[in-house]
């Protein structure tokens, strides 16, 4: 009997695009003679759509004729209903689209990748591969991020963090702090987007004023970095649960400026529709074996630490001149799903797909092994009930 998987997409996000790509590549991975695949298509204003016309990547170039070849759909939060149902009741049967038994989220930034659609599975009980809402949180949240691994003693370079509002509330202290512990040149980041979106650079006070004004409109926190001038950047992708996890090879993506930008990540300098898989890169990376063992390491620090599991990647940055390996951030849900350097490492697309639905099981099982409520009822209990009336004085 197959097993029916829901790879869920798109999304509220301005990674919408990636996500679509992302997705169908990993639909097109699943071996069809295990699985069942029902692709569920999130648009940008939130509405839920799933049909065979998803899987074409040309029929998004018309969303109008895409969403009317589709059906629209829903879940309701009912704890144990793993169902799809049809927005529009069919005129014969019931109004059931499809019974899922896992899901596979591919959505990259934010109300996908941040926690908040986790939680709406979390809310079902349905098996998910991926990080948990908390984890996901935290791997979003670069300001977090930070907080936890500067703690857990993972390297990070120096960062100042604020609000939007504090921003043009404080400006004058916030930049004299910026100047005085970083100094220039340095990184202007959204705090919880991915993707290089919002990401700048800023050799001076008058550019950094102009760029932080760009970051604002993309998050309500931003993060001010140290900027590495000598930069070589690495990334290694982790997989497991973070009790059992191992890690990939490692890749040198190829940027064409002082940072990698989102044309590089996901277009290869040109049009493409490949996501990460266009990113100029060096798999494995140009590494001396004691760097790589390095970089393999805090990238399975990092993904423990923050509590990651289904497949992530971990981007690192190397000062060229000291030779000092940071970690960067963490992709929870990772462009391509990084099918690409799990090829490298031996473990092919379909067998990516396989072990991620069994994470996800696996996490139903134990977590299904844990108390989350008694079965004592305390309203027949009778009195001694505080705060109610059961068991108050009265006047």
């Amino acid at each position: 009997m197959k097993t029916t998987v829901g790879v869920f997409f798109g999304g509220r996000s301005t990674e919408h695009e990636i996500s679509v790509i992302s997705a169908l590549q990993a639909i097109n991975a699943f071996n069809k003679e295990k699985y069942e695949i029902i692709p569920i298509y999130i648009t940008k204003q939130g509405r839920w759509f799933s049909g065979d016309a998803l899987l074409e990547v040309k029929n998004y170039r018309d969303m109008a004729a895409l969403q009317n070849m589709c059906a629209e759909v829903y879940m309701i939060p009912e704890y144990g209903d793993y169902n799809l149902y049809r927005k529009k009741r069919a005129l014969f049967g019931n109004n059931i689209w499809a019974k899922l038994d896992v899901v596979i989220p591919v959505l990259h930034g934010s109300n996908g990748e941040d926690g908040i659609f986790e939680g709406v599975l979390e809310s079902i009980g349905i098996p998910y591969a991926g990080c948990n809402t908390l984890s996901s949180a935290n791997g979003m949240d670069k300001i977090t991020m930070k907080m936890i691994m500067e703690k857990s003693g993972i390297p990070i370079v120096d960062y100042v963090w604020f609000t939007d509002k504090q921003w043009f509330a404080q400006r004058d202290k916030l930049i004299e702090e910026i100047e005085t512990r970083l100094g220039y040149p340095v990184i202007v980041k959204p705090a919880n987007l991915g993707s290089s979106v919002g990401i700048s650079h800023a050799d001076n006070r008058e550019e950094l004023i102009a760029k932080v004004d760009v970051a604002e409109k993309y998050s309500t926190r931003i993060v001010i970095e140290d900027m590495v001038e000598e930069l070589k950047e690495i990334n290694c992708s982790v997989l497991g649960d973070c009790d059992d996890y191992r890690t990939s090879v490692c890749e040198e993506p190829i940027k064409s400026g002082d940072i990698l930008t989102y044309e590089d990540k996901y277009m290869g300098g040109g049009k493409s529709n490949k996501g990460m898989q266009a990113t100029q890169k060096r798999i494995p990376a140009d590494l001396s074996p004691e760097d790589t063992a390095r970089v393999q390491f805090l990238a399975g620090e990092t993904f423990r630490v923050l509590s990651c599991h289904g497949v992530a990647r971990v981007d690192f940055m190397i000062d060229g001149k000291s030779g000092d390996i940071y970690v960067n951030e963490i992709n929870t849900i990772p462009g391509s799903l990084s099918f690409y350097l799990w090829e490298a490492s031996g473990i092919r697309f379909d067998q990516l797909m396989d072990k991620l639905v069994d994470l996800a099981l696996k996490r139903k099982r134990e977590s299904s092994m844990k108390t989350v409520s008694y079965d004592q009822n305390i309203f027949n209990l009778g009195k001694g009930l505080k705060g109610g009336k059961m068991g108050a004085k009265q006047p």
